[in-house]
């Protein structure tokens, strides 16, 4: 191996450990509080299938970021926000659970939740889990 593949390697890992550590931390509580500001998020979670809201999986400790893959999936294919932003957050939290880039989060790779809420509930225990991180 040469020097520059060892340079190439080292950097690598460091950025790697940059992104693991803030687990884009601000960008998601960002993006997470400008998904709240839109109107139409609180109406009740019901479960019958005439109903026009959905209810999301509000996760079990060490189970987060596989259920927040899940539920911004059902957001997206719903169109229930705004579509760029849970596009995004969707691949940030798909890349965080596969990759293990945050380690405080990335432990169950299945959605594991007792209680399911609307999507207001859901986008708050995102919000609750990335500040918790970000103390």
């Amino acid at each position: 191996m040469n020097a520059s593949m060892l340079s190439y390697i080292l950097f690598s890992c460091l950025l790697l450990s940059v992104h693991a550590q803030n687990c884009s931390v601000r960008e998601i509580i960002r993006y997470t509080n400008r998904l709240l500001e839109e109107r139409s998020l609180g109406c009740p979670c019901r479960e019958t299938a005439g109903s026009s809201c959905s209810c999301l999986p509000i996760a079990e400790p060490g189970h987060e970021l596989a259920c927040f893959v899940e539920g911004t999936e059902h957001m997206r294919q719903n169109n229930l926000s705004s579509n760029t932003i849970i596009e995004w957050l969707n691949r940030i939290f798909q890349a965080q659970r596969d990759r293990n880039l945050c380690e405080s989060l990335a432990r169950g790779k299945q959605c594991q939740y007792k209680t399911k809420g609307n999507v207001k509930e859901f986008l708050k225990k995102i919000l609750q889990t990335y500040q918790a991180i970000n103390k």
